[in-house]
């Protein structure tokens, strides 16, 4: 099937983003990126030095397995902080795209939304392709919007929790409020999760703690990309209404009269 997502005039196959954060080496890294199908690959400015780019290196790796890199500014809690790591990623990794993160809490890893739109609309000017993560506030997603990013990136659940979509209802909400992409980004445990994003309407799914923290990180990223197929399919495909009753599957008209009276029970 041809159903191919487009951000920022770029176009992609898979609608499964990953990152590239807690794994054990860099084999395990590999083989995982490969085994969720995914395009693009997220990478912490501020954690990984991409300025390691020989053989061997996190930077060689992805750029050998053809991934689009999406460096994100996590770590940052401030707008100006967030602006001078978009633009040292863009730097050393050769590409205006950035998640844009600015946390506003190092408990709760809630993003600080007034400083996030603020951040956003400097970048947006500077010719940045913001793909924000925030809130899941139809309100701040409208915003964000408003200043110019390609796409949103509302959160399902706390950063790292996997706790699954915690409020359904606010996503759905949120999807209808801008006329952009969303990508859920955040709060997905395991494949569940990420198949019920997609059937709410969600254009795609960034995780990776989900992958990188499961007892085999590569069989999950098979399970993710599954998973992420699978909900895309079923949210196009349309599912049934639902019924508070029964109702049986085969028709009742034409059934066969029964050829003895039941038994009678004493």
């Amino acid at each position: 099937m041809d159903d191919t997502l487009s951000i920022g005039g770029r176009t992609f196959r898979s609608r499964l983003f990953v990152g590239t954060g807690k794994y054990k080496d860099l084999d395990e890294t590999r083989a995982a990126l490969h085994a969720s199908g995914a395009d693009v690959v997220t990478v912490a400015v501020r954690r990984v030095n991409l300025a390691e780019k020989g053989k061997g290196s996190l930077f060689a790796m992805l750029r050998e397995g053809g991934f689009t890199l999406l460096p994100n500014t996590a770590g940052c809690y401030t707008a100006d902080d967030a602006i001078r790591c978009a633009r040292l990623g863009r730097e050393v990794a050769e590409t205006d795209l950035v998640k844009l993160e600015v946390i506003g809490d190092p408990k709760t890893l809630f993003p600080d939304t007034e400083a996030l739109v603020e951040a956003a609309r400097v970048l947006v000017k500077e010719g940045f392709f913001v793909l924000p993560y925030t809130n899941d506030d139809p309100i701040v997603a409208r915003k964000l919007v408003d200043a110019g990013c390609p796409a949103v990136m509302p959160l399902g659940a706390p950063i790292g929790s996997g706790l699954g979509i915690r409020n359904p209802h606010n996503l759905r909400i949120l999807m209808e409020t801008v006329s952009v992409p969303v990508i859920v980004d955040a709060g997905v445990g395991t494949a569940s999760d990420a198949a019920v994003a997609m059937e709410l309407g969600a254009d795609g799914v960034l995780m990776n703690t989900a992958i990188a923290l499961a007892k085999n990180p590569v069989q999950m990223a098979s399970a993710m990309r599954l998973a992420v197929e699978a909900g895309r399919l079923a949210r196009l495909a349309g599912r049934m209404a639902p019924k508070l009753y029964a109702n049986a599957s085969s028709p009742l008209e034409g059934l066969i009269a029964p050829t003895a009276a039941p038994l009678a029970i004493e």
